[in-house]
């Protein structure tokens, strides 16, 4: 919170630096009501390309989106996530449902680690994305204090339980060796910079430009053979066009003039539409892969009967509408001693953000520091779940994380309550299919 994230992202990707009142920052803004308070409130993104000889290609050389596209060989995307508890759960959707490769936190020099630095710190943790730290606005801060806060991140690590090592990034190797091992988790590279004068900034360059994807190029040839999985975070009405649609694509490849299913509805059911135009990074392509983030648009899909957290499905994919599930949770912490039954929190499992009630407990409560497997029910819609997939939950400042590891049935005993055991007892139920 107000250590200068939206002002160095500005800064990295307009090639200027700021004037010490947040200049920079106001290009990443959305909203009146952001430039007015100075603070991030929603997500959004910017991009920053690298040529194939290295250089820096942003808005200082070009004007549009579609010519950075075009003279680079190389984007990196940015997330920018709001810092003030007050937009907390949209961060968390962020982390989420935009699926990054690296967390970047910023702190302040002259503050350290305070505020929302350890809940967002242990959310990245739990979610095993890499972490880098870069510690802002060193120009305003002595040397003294420099030193005061670099000490205390490397004590927080400690204490958070990161088995990581802290590597202070001084030069364009240890930029490099970082950016190698950055995957590893074995590194936590830090950064010290400053927006207003520059400093170090060459070095933020350096490592995203050698910093490979998170996701190798086997892995991304093995998903396009996979039906499509696409999972929704934003939907939109543009005149002219229809609804647009924007996800995240895990599985899969999406071309123009395709056919998939989208859901699930209230009912569970999906709907079949046909692609007509799809757009990644503001600029208009034919397909998309796996591990891309793109908007698309179909005119048979109505604004009303979309929502975010469905998910477009390939036609040979299997149309899995969840309404309950069971997953190995860890409760993180809790006010009080325990959670039981009937307990009511907000479960984040990709671009999925609804509340749901904890239905069941093995041995009946969940208490801070425990493994315990835990059935949970959401309480307005069913949802496309997937074995494996990582969750977040919280409510107020009760904080967990957990694993999906079975699906239950949303045939027509969907919306009544459970009358077996389903984590102590057998449970032969499977997800409903359309």
């Amino acid at each position: 919170m107000e250590v200068g994230k939206s002002t160095l992202l500005g800064v990295l990707t307009h090639g200027e630096t700021d004037n010490g009142r947040g200049r920079a920052r106001l290009d990443l803004f959305r909203h009146l009501h952001e430039m007015k308070s100075g603070r991030t409130s929603s997500i959004s993104q910017e991009i920053l390309g690298f040529d194939c000889a290295g250089n820096v290609v942003n808005y200082s050389t070009m004007r549009k989106t579609e010519e950075i596209c075009q003279a680079s060989s190389k984007l990196i995307t940015f997330i920018d996530l709001a810092g003030h508890p007050k937009y907390m759960k949209t961060t968390v959707f962020g982390l989420t449902g935009q699926h990054p490769d690296i967390t970047m936190l910023v702190v302040s020099a002259a503050c350290g680690a305070v505020g929302t630095f350890h809940e967002h710190f242990s959310y990245a943790l739990a979610l095993k994305v890499p972490i880098c730290l870069v510690v802002n606005k060193v120009d305003v801060c002595s040397k003294e204090q420099l030193k005061k806060t670099l000490i205390q991140l490397q004590d927080t690590l400690k204490q958070m339980g990161c088995d990581s090592v802290p590597l202070l990034i001084q030069s364009e190797d240890e930029a490099a060796f970082a950016a190698s091992k950055i995957y590893t988790l074995s590194v936590v590279p830090i950064f010290t910079v400053s927006a207003v004068s520059g400093h170090n900034l060459e070095l933020i360059i350096r490592f995203l430009n050698l910093v490979l994807p998170k996701m190798t190029q086997p892995e991304v040839e093995r998903r396009e053979e996979a039906p499509i999985e696409f999972h929704i975070d934003e939907v939109y009405s543009v005149p002219g066009t229809g609804t647009v649609v924007d996800g995240y694509l895990k599985e899969g490849v999406i071309r123009e003039g395709d056919f998939i299913k989208v859901g699930p509805a209230e009912d569970g059911g999906y709907k079949h539409v046909q692609i007509s135009t799809i757009q990644r990074k503001r600029a208009s392509c034919r397909w998309v892969r796996p591990g891309q983030v793109a908007c698309i648009a179909s005119k048979q899909l109505n604004r009303d009967s979309v929502r975010i957290g469905m998910v477009g499905l390939g036609l040979d994919k299997e149309c899995v509408s969840c309404m309950e599930f069971i997953a190995d949770t860890y409760l993180i912490y809790h006010t009080t001693n325990s959670i039981t039954s009937k307990f009511r929190l907000t479960v984040y499992i990709n671009s999925i953000r609804q509340q749901a009630i904890v239905v069941d407990i093995e041995d009946d409560v969940l208490e801070p520091g425990n493994n315990k497997k835990v059935r949970f029910r959401f309480t307005r819609h069913p949802e496309y779940l997937s074995v494996g997939a990582k969750m977040l939950f919280r409510e107020g400042t009760t904080k967990g994380i957990g694993t999906v590891t079975k699906l239950v049935s949303v045939g027509s005993n969907a919306f009544k309550v459970p009358t077996i055991n389903p984590v102590l007892g057998p449970d032969t139920t499977k997800p409903h299919s359309v």
